[in-house]
């Protein structure tokens, strides 16, 4: 049976172990089954290291709580940094050890990235060299296979990036195909991918292709998903107001299910019957209140595409929905 679960937002708990407590009150009421818990949201990670003492004060935490977990790496991670390599790699090993600490069985990474977005603003378009770009995908791939294998109870689940007006390709990872081909070359049973539906779907407008056909080519590799809505127009790096992107259909929403208009159904079809992971619904913390019907919506999609749902049942309009 397949777990709908949703992100618990850095910014919306700020470090505060008292308000990932509430948060996860609401997801109880909501009727969610997962939650992703963000590493560096919860303070477990200072300076490169786990700081255990935390790690432990979240673990106390989490098992109050019925839900299966998967967590998220710190979105400036970046395993193919120029300045301070050193530093990024212990960063991913602290979010690893965090992860199978609270016994998260998932983790999502963001794939490296040749020009990272903090550094848009002082940066054009990067320029790369098919052999720097070589020697970015083996290194990545190589520190990859020995954190994989140093910690073989989690998945690290790398996630397909979005496209940005101007800057990119800045990351392979743009392409589901070419983050399966990273994916293949680092040949580790615990190093998949992480299916983000919202990022595709910017991805397929900005490069013209076919979804359906994408995800065919990947299905395989999926171990993962994040579950939000947009409206399928990439932004430029500057465009951050959401108030300001949402009346014009821009940027990368992370909205509930349902609000935009990517085809789920048709792309769930795709490979749902055969997945086993987790479906989190990653939403901006605006969103926070409407948890529920993402959720909600979502269910309903899985149970029209013949998926089964880990719930007795769920509260869809007022009326009790019943999945076996």
């Amino acid at each position: 049976m397949l777990n709908i679960g949703s992100n618990i937002s850095d910014i919306r708990i700020d470090g505060s172990l008292s308000a990932l407590r509430k948060d996860l009150d609401a997801f109880l009421e909501f009727g969610l089954t997962a939650a992703e818990i963000p590493v560096h949201g919860v303070d477990a990670i200072r300076n490169g290291r786990c700081d255990r003492h935390r790690v432990a004060e979240l673990k106390s935490i989490l098992a109050d709580y019925p839900f299966r977990y998967s967590t998220h790496v710190p979105n400036p991670l970046n395993l193919m940094d120029r300045e301070d390599p050193g530093l990024h790699r212990d960063v991913l090993y602290a979010s690893l050890e965090c992860s199978s600490a609270i016994g998260a069985s998932v983790m999502a990474y963001h794939p490296g990235r040749y020009l990272v977005e903090e550094a848009f603003g002082v940066r054009g378009p990067v320029i790369v060299t098919p052999r720097e770009k070589q020697a970015f995908l083996d290194y990545e791939a190589q520190v990859l296979q020995k954190a994989a294998d140093a910690f073989p109870n989690v998945t690290i689940a790398m996630e397909n990036a979005r496209p940005y007006l101007h800057h990119s390709p800045y990351c392979y990872a743009e392409s589901p195909s070419a983050l399966a081909e990273q994916v293949e070359r680092i040949a580790r049973p615990n190093v998949r991918m992480t299916l983000d539906f919202g990022h595709l779907h910017l991805s397929a407008h900005f490069y013209d292709f076919d979804m359906t056909t994408e995800i065919s080519r990947v299905a395989r590799h999926i171990a993962h998903c994040h579950v939000h809505d947009n409206f399928g127009r990439s932004v430029y790096h500057t465009e951050k107001i959401q108030t300001h992107q949402i009346p014009f259909g821009r940027g990368d929403s992370h909205m509930p299910v349902g609000w935009g208009n990517i085809p789920f159904k048709e792309l769930l079809s795709t490979f749902i019957l055969d997945y086993q992971g987790l479906l989190i619904c990653e939403l901006r913390g605006r969103y926070f209140e409407k948890t529920g019907e993402a959720m909600e919506r979502l269910a309903m999609i899985l149970s029209d595409a013949g998926a089964l749902v880990a719930r007795d049942m769920i509260k869809v309009g007022g009326v009790e929905q019943h999945w076996i």
